[in-house]
């Protein structure tokens, strides 16, 4: 009997094992969401292989929801749980391949860096602590869980609440996107700095809605982009249901009654090795306002942090042609208001690499920090 074991029945853990009887030659399948044929996102631990050589051979990567994404990727590794490093990783276009030799008898190894329902519940009961926060739970998903928000301003500033700018941030619609939610942290550290002047300002002058989770369920089934029955939440938002997306039919009602005026809607994306915004130019309201918030938007961040840049994204589309069932599109349509999907790599930022640890979870939380600085550029603008 092999001593080597792999495992996976943890929060968010999904890989397929195909043969363990090779240590050269370990064989695994990236195992598609639980409802739907999403196949990117792994997460597992290999025990026994201490001093080892080991071989893992992800043997279906080339047929992945994103095979484009394994190219110039290098697979993140933990020896204990906590800190996250990158192991040197082929990709022949087919098949991915990792040589390591563990210095423990558990490692694990993941898409990227992880942010487990635990940690998620301690971020929010950590910000409900403070005086500046208000927990609302706006419904239940489709496995029981909470669907959070996260209601934060200056209680007792001079403004009025009605007259205070709504600035929403979302995040891990697509749960795999991890990063998306290290960003939230990131955000909220800061945002609720007594002592970080940024933040008292923006919390004196709007009240900020924060859903760090948008898809628990999903990130604790360990999908990539779906909720419990298979549902692209980001995908949702033109009509959703509450026996399909409760996720965003929940969110949307609280847009609906308290309004917006600025929203970041936070992702990953696979390929491409930058940091990026995804704006509203191809909706039909599109307009000369919403266009010069979102280039004193972008400069600012650009001035702020030096993760960001705008020179790589998306190609721009035509104006009318947009995707209407995607949140940023919907919400900037239907408030006339500024919205963007911001986007973080899983590989590495390719402006300032970090060959030790590439892109993850402390770089997206010092991103998430940054944004405060453009959201106060464009405080006085939101408007029209």
């Amino acid at each position: 009997m092999t001593k080597f074991h792999i495992s996976s029945q943890f929060d968010a853990g999904a890989i397929e094992v195909l043969s363990l009887a090779d240590p050269q030659d370990i064989q695994l399948n990236i195992r598609r969401d639980n409802a739907s044929e999403f196949a990117q996102w792994f997460y597992f631990c290999l025990h026994g292989a201490a001093g080892v050589p080991v071989r893992l051979r992800f043997l279906n990567a080339g047929q992945s929801a994103y095979p484009k994404g394994w190219e110039g990727y290098r697979v993140a590794y933990s020896d204990d749980h906590q800190n996250w490093f990158r192991a040197d990783t082929v990709y022949d276009g087919q098949v991915m391949t990792v040589d390591f030799t563990p210095e423990i008898n558990s490692v694990y190894f993941a898409y990227f860096e992880p942010y487990s329902h635990e940690r998620h519940l301690d971020l929010i009961g950590s910000a409900a602590s403070s005086e500046h926060v208000a927990l609302e739970r706006l419904g239940s998903t489709l496995d029981g869980r909470d669907m959070s928000l996260l209601q934060i301003t200056h209680a007792h500033s001079a403004m009025p609440l009605t007259q205070k700018k709504k600035v929403w941030l979302i995040a891990r619609q697509h749960p795999g996107e991890s990063m998306a939610e290290w960003f939230v942290e990131g955000f909220l550290e800061r945002l609720l700095d007594d002592a970080d002047p940024v933040a008292r300002v923006l919390l004196d002058n709007c009240v900020f809605y924060v859903v760090p989770n948008m898809n628990p369920d999903g990130a604790v089934r360990g999908n990539l982009r779906t909720n419990a029955v298979g549902a692209n939440l980001n995908r949702e938002w033109a009509t959703p249901s509450l026996e399909k997306s409760p996720e965003v039919y929940w969110v949307r009602q609280k847009m609906l009654e308290v309004g917006v005026d600025l929203c970041l809607d936070a992702h990953g994306d696979e390929g491409l090795p930058y940091n990026f915004v995804v704006g509203t130019d191809e909706t039909p309201g599109y307009s000369p306002r919403i266009a010069a918030l979102e280039e004193a938007f972008k400069a600012s961040w650009q001035a702020a942090s030096p993760d960001f840049q705008t020179e790589h994204g998306y190609p721009r589309g035509k104006l009318g042609k947009a995707n209407m069932t995607v949140a940023t599109n919907w919400i900037g349509q239907q408030f006339d208001c500024l919205a963007f999907t911001i986007e973080m790599p899983f590989k590495d930022n390719a402006n300032l690499p970090d060959l030790h640890v590439g892109w993850n979870g402390e770089r997206s939380k010092r991103l998430g920090a940054s944004v405060l600085q453009p959201v106060l550029a464009v405080l006085e603008r939101l408007r029209g």
